[in-house]
């Protein structure tokens, strides 16, 4: 058992163990859709159980390895980065027990960031847990961050850990709001006023919000109608390959600032 269990995590952190799709993040404008910021989605070894991004994380979850699989990532998801156009933001998911046990890690993310050439102020760190994790540690490690201009995301809003002590810990830039509350929400009313909610709160702490798994154009107008200025999804991209990225019309777009969610109107996108 020990032997498959190592031969598992090898697999994970060898060569070519690990690659990176990018899924862009679109702002709404009255113009159109703006490219806002790419998340790096990880992939696991290719042709294996481990390959689909939840049979990895739960493996590594299982295995107490969120920090060494976390540095993996990061690795990664930077070396492909710097093969895409400048100026890019870049979101990278880290978990909450990586920032608040790896006392080295963010030193480490700040030597991998300059020898890929990726500016901290284009990074997004977004935090993910399964489990709770409430250590002092945490509150350091987050206010590092923010000394060194990268911005905090956080993920999952409205389902798990991503809760309203998590938010007050975090205070993030960004409220990412999970798919489950958003498909649907276009003839679902209840789902409809958690939307509104969350873009109020995040109105309160000067965030801005990303509503994932927007699908279909119903859900994408009940997102604008939110409020919500954000979004994430297969309508707008699938996550693809830096290659495919690159051969893309959304390539030629320039990221743009964010815009107040009361100038925001639904865009012309077929």
């Amino acid at each position: 058992m020990r032997m498959k269990e190592l031969s598992g995590l090898n697999a994970i952190l060898g060569p070519g163990g690990l690659t990176a799709r990018f899924q862009p993040v679109i702002a709404l404008s009255p113009s159109g859709p703006v490219l806002h910021a790419l998340e790096s989605l990880m992939r696991g070894p290719s042709g294996t159980n481990l390959e689909s991004a939840d049979v990895l994380f739960e493996y590594v979850r299982l295995k107490h390895e969120e920090s060494t699989v976390d540095r993996a990532c990061v690795q990664t998801a930077l070396q492909a980065a710097a093969r895409l156009p400048a100026g890019l933001r870049i979101s990278i998911n880290v978990h909450a027990s990586t920032l608040g046990r790896d006392s080295d890690f963010i030193s480490f993310l700040v030597r991998t960031a300059d020898e890929n050439g990726i500016p901290l102020t284009q990074l997004v760190i977004e935090i993910v847990e399964q489990k709770p994790f409430w250590e002092p540690s945490l509150q350091d490690a987050l206010n590092r961050l923010r000394q060194l201009s990268v911005s905090i995301a956080l993920d999952d809003v409205g389902l798990g850990y991503s809760n309203y002590r998590m938010m007050l810990d975090c205070k993030p830039d960004y409220f990412k709001i999970d798919s489950y509350v958003v498909r649907g929400s276009h003839d679902d009313l209840y789902r409809k006023a958690v939307l509104c909610s969350i873009a109020q709160l995040a109105a309160k702490f000067n965030a801005q919000v990303v509503a994932e798994g927007v699908e279909d154009a119903e859900d994408l107008e009940a997102v604008a109608e939110a409020g919500i200025g954000l979004t994430q999804g297969y309508y707008f991209s699938k996550p693809l390959t830096v290659e495919e990225f690159l051969a893309s019309d959304w390539a030629h777009f320039s990221p743009a600032p964010m815009q107040p969610a009361s100038q925001i109107s639904l865009p012309a996108v077929s």
